[in-house]
């Protein structure tokens, strides 16, 4: 199950689960669409894996099945790797 990380790893900007504007990578890594836009290739800079959009997850399941509260977040900036 996606862990739908709650903010942008570049910028810290708030990413809920509704939000149409998350990116991640099959890892994970989570990113803002305009931060992923600025990414070469719109590669994540932590694996190199391809950038998505997020699935949504139904307002109705995230009692069940709650979003992460764990913030990932780079302060160092995008581009700089793991």
């Amino acid at each position: 199950m996606l862990q739908l990380r709650p903010g942008c790893e570049c910028c810290d900007r708030d990413l809920p689960p509704d939000s149409e504007d998350a990116r991640i990578c099959s890892f994970e890594c989570t990113f803002c669409a305009a931060c992923a836009a600025a990414l070469p290739g719109g590669l994540c800079p932590n694996c190199g894996g391809e950038l998505l959009r997020r699935p949504r997850r139904p307002a109705n399941k995230l009692a069940a099945n709650p979003a992460s509260t764990q913030r990932v977040y780079k302060p160092t900036g995008c581009g700089k790797g793991a």
